[in-house]
């Protein structure tokens, strides 16, 4: 597996696509701070370029480095959930590529609940932009066998996790606001938000351009 994972590494710091195992689904991972790998993540999927993306990172030093500002709620909930189904969206560092974010001036930031996905970050030292690794709009992916089948050789680089022990996509909670706001509910519930930052959190849908998803 050591072979394999310095494999990986070499393909992201050569800003190719390596697919890999989270708690959640599979991602399909690019450099976050390079602007071309992160377009190739697009390609894969088929994805539409105004659809940000979620970026993996190895813990909470990590993500203080990639966010612009670090709040007390961000602070709590990643001392709570962290690593774990739970992305926080930030203010972006400028160090990660406009294309990830959809040239918004926030990104989502997630530690991953997978010995696998925790390690390729540590050896690779960066951010990985990983959507689940799949054709857009299609069944996200629970196993590398699922990945293979759906990207072929769009991808440099599967790396076999096993089975995702969730199996469904993380929340996305928005830190950005007045208050915070649930884009995309997922495994860690409101309820379970609230009583961690001891405030409300509003799920009510963002009111945004059709063609421009705020999630």
């Amino acid at each position: 597996m050591k072979e394999l994972l310095d494999q990986a590494v070499q393909l992201l710091r050569a800003g190719r696509l390596v697919a890999f195992a989270t708690e959640t689904v599979y991602g399909l991972g690019a450099d976050a701070r390079s602007a071309e790998a992160v377009e190739r993540i697009f390609l894969a999927k088929g994805r539409p370029s105004t659809n940000p993306l979620i970026v993996h990172v190895s813990g909470v030093a990590m993500a203080k480095v990639y966010a612009r500002v670090w709040s007390n709620d961000a602070r709590l909930l990643g001392r709570a959930f962290w690593p774990g189904p739970l992305t926080l969206v930030v203010p972006r560092h400028k160090s990660i590529c406009k294309t990830v974010s959809a040239g918004r001036d926030t990104v989502g930031l997630r530690v991953p609940n997978h010995p696998m996905a925790l390690e390729l970050i540590y050896r690779f030292d960066g951010p990985i932009a990983a959507p689940s690794a799949n054709r857009s709009t299609h069944v996200s992916p629970t196993t590398a066998q699922h990945v293979r089948d759906e990207l072929g050789s769009a991808v440099d680089l599967v790396l076999d996790g096993g089975a995702c022990a969730v199996g469904i996509e993380s929340t996305v909670l928005d830190l950005t606001g007045a208050q915070p706001r649930i884009l995309r509910p997922g495994a860690v519930t409101r309820e379970q938000i609230e009583r961690v930052i001891g405030r409300a959190v509003s799920s009510e849908p963002v009111r945004t351009d059709v063609n421009v998803p705020a999630s």
